[in-house]
C-alpha cells in the first residue's frame, strides 16, 4: 500500500485541508469547491486497488482499457498566506456492513494521508464533516471544531468556529467523529502534527436524508477563507442550497404535525446548540422507517440521479 506523486511541488510548511464523503457530504463538497475556487494542482494519489473494489471500466473505441476506481487524490495551491495541500477522497474505505471507514484498511488510509503531510512538512492537519444538531434547516449552520492542540483551538476559535470539548486518543469523549474524519487526526496527533475537524451543523432530521447539506459546507469554507484569509466565491454553493430548499419544505411537510410543532420551534432558537428541542429516539424511528417514502419520487419509483 502506497502513495504515487506525479510531480514534488516546492512548498513552505503547508497546510493539509482533507475532504471525504459523509453526512450531507458537508466535507467532501467543502474542499471539492475549494479546490476549484484554488484552481489547486493535482500531484498524486493514494493507489486505490488496496482500499477499494472497482466502481466501473473505462472504455475507449469499444475496447475496454481498464478498471475504474474511486479516487483519492491530492491538490496543491501556494497562497498568500498559507501554501496549500488538499486531499478529496471520492469514498472512505470501510469494512463490510460499515458506513463509515473503520478497521485495518481504513487506518492504513489515514497513515498514508498523514505520510504525505510528513513528506511535505505539513504544519497541520484540517478535516470535515458533519455536527448533527438539533437546529432548524432554515438556520445558518455554525461550525463546530474539536481539535488536538489548544493552540490550534485557539485559533480556529479567533476565527469564530463554534467548538465542543473533547478528548482524543482513547479517553472519554463528549462527541463522535465517526470515520476516517476522526482517525486522521488522531494519526496527525501521533506523529506530532496538531490537527482538527471542522464540522458544519446539519439538522437532526437531515442527517439520513439522501442529499447533500450544502449549507453547512457554507459555512464550514466560511470559516476556512477568514482563517486563511482567501477570497471565495461561494455562490455555486448558495445556488444548491436554493434548489435543494423546496425538496427540503417537502420532505419536512410530510412529517407528522407533533414532529413538525417540535422542529418549528428551533426556528426561534439561534443562541447556542443545545438549546434546540431534540427530536426523540420515537421521531427518529419514524423517520428512519419512512426516509425512503419521503424521498420518493411522484409515480412509486424510487430511482434517483446520481
Amino acid at each position: 500500500m502506497s502513495f504515487r506523486l506525479s510531480s514534488e511541488p516546492q512548498l513552505n510548511s503547508p497546510d493539509l485541508i482533507v475532504g471525504w464523503p459523509g453526512i450531507g457530504n458537508v466535507g467532501l463538497m467543502a474542499v471539492e469547491t475549494l479546490r476549484r475556487q484554488l484552481n489547486a494542482e493535482y500531484f498524486g494519489e493514494i493507489e486505490p486497488e488496496p482500499f477499494f473494489y472497482p466502481s466501473g471500466v473505462v472504455i475507449k473505441s469499444g475496447v475496454l482499457e481498464t478498471l475504474s476506481f474511486p479516487g483519492s487524490r491530492f491538490y496543491y495551491k501556494k497562497t498568500t498566506q498559507r501554501d496549500l495541500i488538499l486531499f478529496i477522497g471520492d469514498e472512505q474505505p470501510a469494512e463490510t456492513g460499515s458506513t463509515y471507514a473503520s478497521g485495518g484498511k481504513a487506518y492504513e488510509m489515514a497513515n498514508l494521508v498523514v505520510d504525505v503531510a510528513q513528506k511535505f512538512g505539513c504544519r497541520r492537519v484540517f478535516t470535515s464533516g458533519a455536527a448533527v444538531s438539533p437546529i432548524h434547516h432554515n438556520y445558518t449552520p455554525g461550525v463546530w471544531a474539536v481539535a488536538t492542540d489548544t493552540n490550534l483551538l485557539k485559533d480556529i476559535d479567533e476565527a469564530r468556529a463554534r467548538r465542543f470539548k473533547s478528548e482524543l486518543q482513547g479517553k472519554t469523549a463528549q462527541a463522535n467523529i465517526s470515520g476516517l474524519n476522526g482517525l486522521l487526526i488522531g494519526v496527525a496527533a501521533q506523529r506530532g502534527i496538531p490537527a482538527a475537524c471542522l464540522m458544519g451543523e446539519v439538522p437532526d432530521y437531515l442527517a439520513r436524508a439522501p442529499m447533500p447539506y450544502p449549507a453547512a459546507s457554507r459555512s464550514v469554507l466560511g470559516l476556512i477563507s477568514r482563517f486563511y484569509n482567501l477570497s471565495l466565491d461561494l455562490s455555486e454553493l448558495d445556488e444548491m442550497r436554493r434548489q435543494l430548499g423546496d425538496m427540503i419544505e417537502q420532505f419536512f411537510n410530510q412529517f407528522p404535525d407533533e414532529l413538525k410543532e417540535k422542529i418549528s420551534q428551533r426556528a426561534q432558537v439561534r443562541a447556542e446548540v443545545e438549546d434546540g428541542e431534540a427530536i426523540t429516539d420515537e421521531d427518529k424511528k419514524w423517520m428512519a422507517d419512512h426516509i425512503e417514502d419521503l424521498f420518493r419520487p411522484a409515480g412509486g419509483s424510487n430511482d434517483r440521479a446520481a
